[in-house]
């Protein structure tokens, strides 16, 4: 069995003003804060002696590396972000349709009813109700508008959605 993975489609570089800060956030936390608190208690755990069996040292070090992966990623990915703020006026091409930063407001098969948000895939969160742009849902709603029918394949089958309405700005 070969170790080789396809390499991954890249993901968008889009984000909101409120998703990078959300990122910048987490960095500043992870590199200004938690990363001395670990390297101070790795440094604390090493004095001890013995580091081969050293569990304070030994977990140190793998959660200092995981930070450390995290903060790699976090400013790889606002290295190359476009910040798209859909609130200026003239950000977006037609009010009408579905694009980046949008809220959707969907209604399924079943009659229920809820708002939807299309962002980059940085800051889905669908507790908050954020699609990502790549995503199949993503996907279907872009460059849609209102009463259009959405058809989107899920892993139980085909769900449709009809648009109800479009807004941009802060959640409706």
């Amino acid at each position: 069995m070969s170790r080789y993975r396809p390499p991954t489609a890249p993901a968008s570089k889009y984000i909101t003003p409120q998703g990078a800060q959300r990122l910048r956030d987490e960095l500043h936390e992870l590199w200004q804060v938690e990363r001395p608190l670990v390297t101070q208690a790795v440094s604390a755990a090493a004095a001890q002696g013995d580091r081969s069996e050293n569990a304070e040292y030994t977990y140190g070090k793998k959660r200092l590396h995981e930070i450390l992966r995290r903060v790699r990623h976090l400013r790889k990915r606002l290295e190359g972000m476009t910040i798209v703020d859909v609130a200026a006026p003239g950000a977006r091409r037609d009010a009408r349709r579905v694009y980046f930063g949008a809220w959707v407001r969907v209604e399924d098969e079943d009659g229920e009813r809820r708002w939807l948000r299309v962002v980059g895939p940085d800051e889905f969160d669908m507790a908050e109700g954020y699609v990502s742009m790549d995503a199949p849902l993503g996907r279907a709603l872009l460059r849609r508008a209102i009463d259009d029918e959405v058809v989107v394949e899920l892993p139980p089958g085909p769900r449709r959605l009809t648009i109800l309405e479009i807004h941009y700005g802060p959640r409706p």
